[in-house]
């Protein structure tokens, strides 16, 4: 049992975090103003402060009272609530707070907020998209103590994704159902039903159900931030699944030569181009703006990953949104990358590992990694034979002086790699080498 203060003037959310919160036996004691909120926060004896940012006033005055307040009682978190129209009042101060959940919150997110709060679990927050996404989260979630956000890329234009987006003028689902069906603790039957894919019919056939379901809540709740809640509570997901932007865009790449491809499918599957062109720039139109709750989890980390997954299309897609760059060089987390572990045509071409890294850096503003994970995996004859057939090889790992070139990071070489059918990074040995990260920085 915690002893939760609870600022908050408005008596509707204060019925509706006493519902949330009433099975875990919390003790609530409550504050309506700004005075009762120091006077109380002054008294000993708090496990967590929840705070509607509405109770304190974004003036200079309450700025200094509150951040001397919060200073001296640094050992006690706060959970900000906070209306998406509201300025990030803290934002200039030296005060953090331990988590932030956009109003109005949803009363599962809140009591994974509440309790990742007060059992002190790691917060991670994963960045990327597609498979690679998909098979970190399936190992992380394995990991006890950790709280995990799926910052997910948006600018998926192909297969049942892009024609839905292309139909209903939605964000791009694809990429969220994967994280929701990676983190899922439903039956394995809802999972099987939420990654099934018709064969028939002239408007069904193609279509992922998951895609189509998200589509629906999309269109039922108003965006898609609101429908991964919804599908979120339908599949008891373990964290906390975030699209990067609600800004639906177009992905736009220049080629080395001057050529301008347009659209993600387009340049992450190069059809009529010469593969091994590279990519010089890559942007978004219109220029997105972040997820507010993506900044948030960025900010609030005590680890951040980057990949694994294609360099351009899931990875620098996110980081080229100026506030989520920013957001992860603010952070105080550590920064880790995981590379991949085959080049891909029209991506990453004859790209070593340095490159690779090199491209991160460009697009975060510098060198903010703390480690690399690389595979110092052995791959069969057999796979970089056909592997070769498809014009791709395993990234090359430089010498470390090459490495030393690019990043100050520290080099981390571990045996992370699945070989089945395809060359793919092996979920739980890639959770196991994030854990022993964490064991020896957090």
């Amino acid at each position: 049992m915690a002893h939760i203060l609870v600022a908050e003037n408005n008596t509707e959310i204060i019925g509706a975090i006493k519902l949330a919160l009433r099975r875990f036996g919390h003790e609530l004691s409550f504050a309506k103003d700004k005075v009762q909120v120091i006077r109380r926060l002054k008294a000993d004896g708090h496990d967590l402060v929840i705070l509607d940012t509405d109770v304190i006033d974004p003036s200079d005055d309450d700025l200094l009272k509150w951040q001397q307040c919060a200073k001296e009682k640094d050992e006690v978190p706060v959970l900000l609530l906070v209306s998406e129209r509201a300025p990030d009042m803290f934002a200039k101060m030296d005060f953090r707070p331990r988590d932030r959940i956009a109003m109005p919150f949803n009363p599962r997110e809140l009591v994974s907020r509440v309790n990742a709060i007060l059992r002190k679990e790691v917060r991670v927050s994963c960045i990327g998209g597609g498979t690679g996404l998909y098979t970190l989260l399936m190992g992380l979630k394995t990991l006890s103590s950790i709280h995990l956000f799926s910052i997910v890329s948006m600018s998926d234009d192909g297969g049942s994704a892009g024609r839905l987006r292309e139909a209903y003028g939605i964000l791009p689902p694809g990429d969220v159902r994967r994280s929701l069906v990676a983190l899922s603790a439903a039956p394995r039957l809802m999972n099987k039903m939420l990654t099934y894919r018709f064969e028939k019919g002239k408007e069904l056939r193609g279509h992922n159900l998951g895609n189509v379901i998200l589509t629906a809540l999309s269109n039922i709740t108003g965006s898609m931030v609101e429908a991964v809640r919804g599908c979120s509570e339908l599949l008891n997901v373990k964290g906390i699944v975030l699209p990067v932007t609600t800004t639906l865009n177009i992905l736009k790449a220049e080629l080395e030569d001057g050529t301008i491809i347009e659209g993600e499918a387009k340049i992450d599957v190069p059809a009529s181009r010469d593969p091994r062109l590279r990519i010089a720039r890559l942007w978004q139109e219109p220029s997105p703006y972040a997820n507010p709750d993506a900044v948030s989890a960025l900010l609030h980390s005590e680890i951040i990953t980057i990949g694994p997954g294609d360099l351009f299309t899931s990875l620098i897609s996110n980081l080229i949104i100026s506030e989520i760059a920013e957001a992860i060089r603010r952070s105080r987390a550590k920064k880790i990358y995981i590379t991949n572990l085959m080049t891909k045509p029209g991506e990453t071409t004859g790209y070593t590992a340095s490159e690779h890294i090199a491209e991160i850096n460009k697009y975060l503003g510098g060198d903010y990694l703390d480690y690399v994970i690389v595979s110092n995996s052995k791959l069969s004859k057999r796979s970089v034979a056909e592997y070769k057939k498809k014009n791709q090889e395993p990234v090359r790992i430089d010498p470390m002086y090459a490495l030393r070139r690019v990043t100050k990071a520290k080099i981390v070489y571990a045996d992370i790699t699945s070989e089945a059918d395809l060359v793919r990074h092996d979920s739980l040995k890639l959770a196991k080498a994030i854990s022993n990260i964490i064991k020896k920085t957090v």
